[in-house]
């Protein structure tokens, strides 16, 4: 009776542990199970909608350059935005407005390189209020910042005093800079290589000054220059990784012309004999305006290179247009207008079929835009 009794006791215990094992278990897994779901990475919020628009205005050489900030809903344009929002003027020749992620970048080229009054501004998208002023100058000369592109958490900035400088967006610090050529003007990033053209910029004159330069952003070393047409100024990719350079020839016995470039081969592989000022291409969406005296506005075949026909189909009067920016969200083509260089410029809203939209009133000479979203 007693080791009956022994070894149903036994079994009691026994069946409690494995009860006890077993909701301790349950209880693991459970704990396990939400520790997972906490560590699920985050969606990142889509944008649903264009609620604003900032525009960069240059308003002259030499002159203290603006934002215009457009209110979408209220269609209400409010002028030199940037001292609104930061009690301060945004700097001399500013020459590039550029957004990534929450943020946008304004390059600020200053008066010269003794002024040293040279940077890059960062803002918030959501304020437009400063978020930090990095300096681009050293103990004794400014670097005279020009364009802006961006590649996995770094931005990278081309300079008149022929260096890249390299940027790290998270702690908005200048990492590293690199010296590839002479006065360089716009850049633009492709499959992982940085192209800047070399410019010959008649105040700070070198002899690299028909070439684009390559540079590896892998480890941020100068691959090669490739020979393009003199005074190269503007360069743009297409979806497809060709690319577009824009030549100004000295306005005399050497002629303009759009050539061609592989990002394969790195070597020019085609060029058009055409005069442009301006160029813009945005997935397989290409523009291109006129020089001085013949500012036309027109498409062009990012395939081919070849000028296409006038962008805007409906008549709308753009005097004199000066900048084009693709919102990457609706795929409006944003037109600025210097309207002859006056004080007060325009920025047009077109649809992809050249049809106008919206105008708005901008500062003098508007340039490049930023969009602000509202996010689902």
């Amino acid at each position: 009776m007693r080791m009956k009794l022994i070894y149903k006791t036994n079994m009691m215990n026994n069946f409690n542990f494995k009860k006890q094992a077993l909701v301790i278990l349950s209880a693991f897994v459970l704990v396990l199970g939400a520790c997972k779901k906490d560590k699920l990475p985050p969606i990142d919020p889509q944008p649903s909608a264009t609620t604003g628009v900032y525009v960069l205005c240059e308003t002259g050489y030499g002159k203290i350059g603006t934002i215009t900030y457009y209110e979408v809903n209220t269609g209400a344009a409010i002028q030199d935005y940037y001292k609104k929002q930061n009690g301060i003027d945004l700097g001399v020749n500013t020459s590039d407005l550029k957004q990534y992620g929450s943020k946008m970048y304004a390059v600020v080229t200053g008066t010269d390189k003794a002024s040293k009054d040279s940077y890059i501004d960062v803002m918030s998208i959501a304020t437009g209020k400063s978020l930090k002023r990095i300096p681009f100058s050293d103990a004794t000369s400014g670097f005279l910042p020009r364009y802006i592109a961006f590649y996995k958490n770094k931005a990278y900035v081309s300079g008149y005093d022929g260096y890249v400088t390299r940027i790290d967006t998270a702690g908005l610090t200048v990492e590293s800079r690199l010296q590839v050529g002479g006065a360089l003007e716009q850049l633009t990033i492709v499959n992982g290589k940085l192209y800047v053209t070399n410019s010959a910029h008649f105040m700070y004159a070198t002899s690299n000054n028909s070439s684009v330069s390559v540079v590896d952003l892998n480890n941020f070393n100068k691959l090669k220059d490739i020979p393009v047409g003199f005074n190269p100024t503007k360069i743009s990719a297409t979806g497809s990784g060709e690319l577009f350079v824009v030549t100004r020839g000295n306005y005399g016995n050497i002629s303009p012309s759009l050539d061609k470039l592989s990002s394969v081969s790195d070597t020019k592989t085609g060029t058009e004999a055409l005069d442009v000022e301006y160029l813009n291409i945005t997935g397989n969406k290409g523009f291109v305006i006129g020089p001085y005296g013949n500012e036309f506005l027109k498409n062009i075949n990012v395939s081919s290179g070849v000028l296409g026909t006038d962008f805007v189909t409906d008549a709308t009067p753009v005097i004199l247009p000066y900048a084009v920016t693709v919102n990457p969200l609706s795929n409006d083509i944003f037109v600025s207008d210097a309207n002859g260089y006056a004080l007060v410029g325009k920025t047009f809203c077109f649809g992809a079929d050249g049809k106008k939209k919206f105008e708005f009133a901008t500062g003098g000479s508007p340039q490049s835009a930023v969009f602000k979203y509202s996010y689902k």
